[in-house]
């Protein structure tokens, strides 16, 4: 891939110091995701097409170092920006989009944590997760209320099931969503997934994305300790907190960028080395045909502003969220309209270049042996997590009128 196309947009000082010429490259995030991402690749199409649980890939994600990334260093974390972790996403999800899936989501808990925790619940969650490796799972869907919550003394008692819960099965820790009956508001809070009455099923089988965990997650009458609620029933939400769902948002950009990213990469390899010239082309290869080299041109200004915007939506989100309690409403909505530019050109790309790639690598490359078919079916599902029209919708609303985003789980 062209170093154009994966070169951050505006480097931080964090990354500026990981690549200045003194620095080890062994304890460089995006070197080591270079090496993460070739050894996932391996297996990659083979494991795509069995689904399941990736659990010795996982062990390989933990081993990297790579958990602790967007931790704060006073916790014990490598303190990256969230344009370096962004960057580990994007090389990731080239690789394999279902384990860069589960890591985006590791590290959208930890956010989380940082975004509603108290001081307190942020030194023990997060020392903890550096100290133990922690592998952070996600069962805070605020759509499915299923999962209730009874009040009894200092704690809370939940019972019911949580779909769509990315990361789920293997995880060590999970983030959760309940609905108090008593205020009928929500609550969230995180649990060990081995705490008692917690049980993670693994019934994920979409035809895409077929290795994220994201399988239902069942509670019986499970304790709630009251430490462990993050946002308590009634709490109002504050322009800081609403920032996880920017956070979750830019995730599936990246992914989605991942995709295309990946896509791209694999018809230029199949298209030089194996593709045959159509037989009226004139040409001896593939690639010296002008109407391959101009569709090329075509997904490659596709890709290309999706970057920019992936890039320039990173560096807003590191500005605002460093800001904690000082974000304001402005601030939030804002960073909003970046990551939906980002989200839209991204959603577009990543459809556009895994389906048009056939068109360009003809009919032997859809045999199963190259598994390209992956692109599209992760990219596909993926991109239905919730409607790009009302990204579209809000993007208008902005040039209309310059009203910004209401702040949603989704927005």
């Amino acid at each position: 891939m062209s170093p154009a196309l994966i070169r951050p947009q505006a480097p931080s000082t964090f990354e500026a110091e990981q690549h200045s010429p003194l620095h080890n490259p062994l304890n460089d995030p995006l070197h080591i995701a270079r090496q993460l991402a070739e050894r996932l690749a391996a297996t990659a199409v083979e494991r795509d097409s069995v689904g399941g649980h990736a659990a010795q890939e996982r062990e390989w994600v933990r081993e990297s170092g790579l958990l602790a990334l967007s931790i704060p260093a006073e916790f014990g974390g490598h303190g990256a920006s969230w344009p370096t972790v962004y960057q580990v996403i994007r090389i990731l999800a080239q690789a394999d989009s279902a384990l860069a899936h589960v890591f985006g989501f590791h590290h959208l808990q930890l956010a989380g944590i940082q975004l509603y925790g108290s001081a307190q619940q942020q030194r023990r969650l997060l020392t903890e997760t550096v100290e133990k490796r922690l592998f952070w799972g996600n069962a805070l869907n605020p759509l499915d209320k299923r999962t209730t919550a009874a009040r009894n003394g200092d704690r809370f008692i939940l019972d019911g099931i949580k779909s769509f819960s990315s990361g789920s099965v293997g995880s060590d820790w999970l983030t959760i969503s309940a609905w108090d009956l008593a205020t009928q508001s929500p609550l969230i809070a995180v649990l060990p997934t081995t705490q008692t009455g917690i049980k993670v099923q693994a019934d994920w089988d979409s035809f895409g994305q077929r290795q994220t965990d994201s399988g239902n997650v069942h509670f019986s009458n499970v304790v709630l300790p009251a430490e462990l609620v993050l946002q308590a029933p009634l709490q109002t939400a504050t322009p800081q907190s609403t920032v996880r769902s920017q956070v979750a948002q830019l995730i599936m950009a990246n992914l989605y960028l991942g995709i295309g990213l990946g896509a791209f990469d694999a018809a230029v390899r199949y298209t030089r080395e194996q593709s045959r010239p159509w037989f009226s082309s004139g040409v001896d290869r593939a690639a010296d045909d002008p109407f391959i080299q101009h569709r090329y041109g075509e997904l490659w200004l596709l890709l290309r502003p999706a970057v920019v915007l992936a890039d320039h939506a990173a560096v807003e989100l590191e500005k605002v969220f460093r800001k904690g309690a000082l974000i304001t409403a402005r601030d939030r909505g804002e960073l909003a309209i970046a990551v939906a530019e980002a989200k839209s050109l991204s959603h577009r790309a990543g459809l556009e270049i895994s389906s048009q790639m056939f068109e360009l690598t003809g009919a032997r490359s859809t045999s199963a042996q190259y598994g390209y078919d992956r692109f599209w079916r992760n990219v596909r599902v993926h991109t239905l997590h919730d409607p790009i029209d009302y990204k579209l919708r809000d993007l208008g609303r902005y040039a209309l009128d310059g009203t910004l985003p209401e702040p949603t789980a989704y927005s």
